[in-house]
Order: structure tokens, then C-alpha cells, then sequence
């Protein structure tokens, strides 16, 4: 196995920011993406660029997906079937549906390729600054051989079971998560609405009991407009639509989480869709403008 050779299928925001972060710690990476402008940033910075992703398949002894659902991962793994071969390992790092993910683990395994779906918590500005987490399910050796690759990117990786659990454990994270910043952008809006400064509501919040890390990487975004996508709020609508899926799926109850996808629906239709989802925020601000 060449370790020094990645291959890498998706060149979005995240998958650019994760090849920003192989090339800086020497690896060579042969990428690829349908949109030719982003290949054409990847060989800009010292990347390779594959001719489809069946090249990359067939070069790489591992290959990295930075995809926007499942289905189209099902869609990239049909592609390059016949590259696939043993001892191979494919690293998802898609947040995509559970049961899918675990299905592709379990086919892939009986052609004897590892896959793991690698899901990372963080935006793509905190992959370039080595700020996020891996949250792997596969197989333990896998797991143990990709190390190396996760090191570039973040701070903490984590095996947390078989093949479906890394994009499980990504959805419990971004509940969380997703509700943590629509709490902030309403506190934002609320400080603005009674007359409060929202500079220094957030400065008080970051020292208060109400703190949570993410007033460090969107509380200024909220403040000054800047929507300049980081991860767009279409891709985080996605996950809350699994989240609540998986929901009923089991029986759990999540009364905030159906609410969520209530206001990311209202931004989307509105056209906040493409844009950095602090965007919330505007949820707000557009029912203060109703009322």
C-alpha cells in the first residue's frame, strides 16, 4: 500500500479543505469533482487531478468521499465497482443516512474492501485550522490504518462501532449541535430586540453558563451578516431531516429538532439555502419583520 497516495472524490467545501490539509502534511492527493473549477483549485494548490473517479479507484490504495448524501456515495461506489479490489480502503466522511451506510460497509466487505464511514464534526474552516473530530464506524483494523490520515485534519478521532455508527454518532452530534446555534442566533436577535448590543451580549454569553462553542466559530458571523458559506445550511437541513427520520424510525421523541427544520425550511425557500448556516439567524429576524 502506498500511504503517501489519497485519493479524494468531492472537492466542495469540505473536500477542499481536507486536501488543503493532506498536501500540507506531504501527502500526495489525485482528486476529482464534477465541477471542473474546483478541480482546477485542487491542481492549483498541488494536487493531482484525475481524469474521473474511476482513475482514482484504480491509483489509489486509499480513497476519501466528501459527498452530499448516501445516495450519491451508492451513486460514486457504482462508478468505480470495477476498480475496487482487496485491501482497499474507502473512508466516508459523508454525514449520510445509517442504514444505507451500514448496508455499503457489509457489501463492500464481501469483496473484501474496508470502508469506514468517517463522519467529522467541524466546518470546513475548522478542518483548515485541524479543529474538528472523526467519528469512525467499521472495522477496528480499518480504523487503525487510516490513523495517519486523520491526524492531518483533527484534533480527536474516535472508533465508535460497525459500519453505520460513525454517520449515527454524526447525527446525535448535530443535533445537538444545530440547536446550540439556533439558541445562539435567537439569544443574538432577542439581546438585539430589547436594546442590548449584540457585540457585548456575546462577549457575556461566551463567559456565562450559556456558553457553547459554537458562539466562537458563528456568533460573529451572526453579528455582522457575513454568510460566506463555511458548511451551507441546505447541507445541515439534509441532516436534520435524517436526524428526525431516524427518529421515527426508533420512537424517539424530538419536539426542538421538528421545530428546526421548520425555520432551516422557511431560510432555504427564502433562499438561504447555499449560504453559511449561521444564516439561522435570519429566522429572526424575518419573524420580527412579520409580526
Amino acid at each position: 500500500m502506498d500511504r503517501r497516495k489519497i485519493g479524494l472524490i468531492g472537492l466542495g467545501l469540505m473536500g477542499s479543505a481536507l486536501a488543503e490539509r493532506l498536501l500540507h502534511a506531504s501527502y500526495s492527493v489525485m482528486g476529482y469533482d464534477i465541477d471542473p473549477a474546483r478541480c482546477d483549485e485542487l491542481e492549483s494548490i498541488g494536487g493531482r487531478v484525475a481524469s474521473d473517479q474511476a482513475q482514482i479507484a484504480s491509483c489509489c490504495d486509499r480513497v476519501m468521499l466528501s459527498l452530499p448524501t448516501t445516495d450519491v456515495v451508492e451513486s460514486v461506489l457504482g462508478h468505480i465497482d470495477a476498480q475496487l479490489r482487496p485491501g482497499q480502503i474507502i473512508i466516508d466522511t459523508t454525514t449520510g443516512a445509517p442504514r444505507q451506510t451500514s448496508a455499503l460497509g457489509a457489501t463492500l466487505a464481501e469483496r473484501g474492501v474496508e470502508y469506514l464511514d468517517a463522519t467529522v464534526s467541524g466546518s470546513s474552516a475548522q478542518v483548515r485550522s485541524g479543529d474538528v473530530i472523526v467519528m469512525a464506524g467499521g472495522r477496528r483494523r480499518a480504523f487503525d490504518a487510516c490513523e495517519d490520515i486523520f491526524r492531518c485534519f483533527a484534533r480527536r478521532w474516535f472508533h465508535v462501532g460497525e459500519w453505520g455508527s460513525g454517520a449515527s454518532m454524526k447525527l446525535a452530534v448535530n443535533l445537538v449541535l444545530g440547536l446550540n446555534r439556533a439558541a445562539l442566533a435567537e439569544g443574538l436577535a432577542f439581546a438585539r430586540a430589547i436594546g442590548l448590543d449584540p457585540g457585548a451580549a456575546l462577549s457575556i454569553f461566551t463567559e456565562s453558563a450559556a456558553y457553547s462553542r459554537i458562539m466562537d466559530s458563528k456568533g460573529q458571523k451572526m453579528i455582522t451578516g457575513d454568510l460566506a458559506p463555511q458548511a451551507r445550511l441546505s447541507q445541515h437541513l439534509k441532516d436534520v431531516r435524517l436526524i428526525l427520520a431516524e427518529g421515527s424510525r426508533v420512537g424517539a421523541k424530538l419536539p426542538l429538532s421538528a421545530l428546526h427544520r421548520k425555520l432551516l425550511e422557511g431560510l432555504e425557500a427564502a433562499g438561504y439555502g447555499e449560504l453559511d448556516n449561521s444564516a439561522i439567524i435570519r429566522a429572526f429576524d424575518i419573524a420580527a419583520d412579520d409580526s
